[in-house]
């Protein structure tokens, strides 16, 4: 199998192309350009370098969401029109679930934090010491509540996200477990990651069409949300 892995899902721009048993390439930004400009030049340079024909590859993964509304777009346009004009199923992967599928052989509990703004997150709570294991799905919460949650849990907790150093101070003075931070190279999106879980999903037989694919936002856009203000309505 084949998979062509995109994420634009937060500040991190990252194509992979994976195989069952390696990594064949990856190309990752996380610098001041945007993704408009950034993901298709990317998927030219790898297909270029690794002299990748498309229509070798069996399924087209995307990091579905949650996160940055522009991104999320940019990245399902993207994968929806490969889709399509390449007649490949997509698969959708949850934006958390891939952040938190870089840490492989992890001890304690994973939590991955994007900043969602208004001291709150995109977050979930999984384990992957061996199989990965869900907790709690990806949701939009407050920090402080995340704190409280993962305080029940009473277990050791590593973070990582774009979210960590934003909340960083909040998450020191309010956990009472042991806790941790990734290190750079895995503490942001990285399609690899993406790519990854997406095989396990394409043996599962866990696709969709171009045409079926919609990121997954979790609560409404800050345009809508300050329309809503001024009109007076509760979202």
């Amino acid at each position: 199998m084949r998979i062509l892995a995109l994420d634009s899902s937060g500040l991190t721009a990252t194509i992979a192309v994976m195989e069952e048993a390696q990594t064949v390439a990856e190309y990752t930004v996380n610098y001041k350009k945007t993704h408009s400009q950034t993901l298709l030049p990317m998927l030219d340079e790898v297909a270029k370098m690794i002299e990748l024909d498309l229509d070798t590859i069996d399924a087209i993964a995307v990091s579905g969401g949650p996160g940055s509304f522009t991104g999320l777009r940019i990245g399902s346009a993207t994968a929806k029109g490969l889709g399509l004009a390449l007649g490949k199923p997509l698969i959708h992967i949850p934006t958390v679930d891939g952040l938190a599928y870089n840490l492989y052989g992890c001890k304690g509990v994973i939590c991955p934090m994007m900043d969602a703004r208004r001291n709150q997150v995109y977050t979930g709570i999984y384990r992957f010491e061996e199989e990965f294991e869900t907790v709690v799905p990806q949701e939009a919460v407050a920090v402080s509540e995340l704190v409280e949650q993962l305080n029940q849990l009473g277990e050791p907790v590593t973070f990582l996200g774009d979210g960590v150093p934003v909340y960083e101070e909040m998450l020191r003075e309010g956990l009472k477990v042991a806790y941790r931070f990734a290190p750079p190279h895995l503490n942001r999106q990285r399609a690899a990651a993406v790519g990854t879980l997406a095989m396990r999903y394409l043996r599962e037989g866990r696709t969709e069409t171009a045409a079926e694919h919609e990121p997954d936002y979790l609560r409404v856009s800050q345009a809508e949300r300050e329309r809503a203000e001024r009109e007076g309505k509760n979202l």
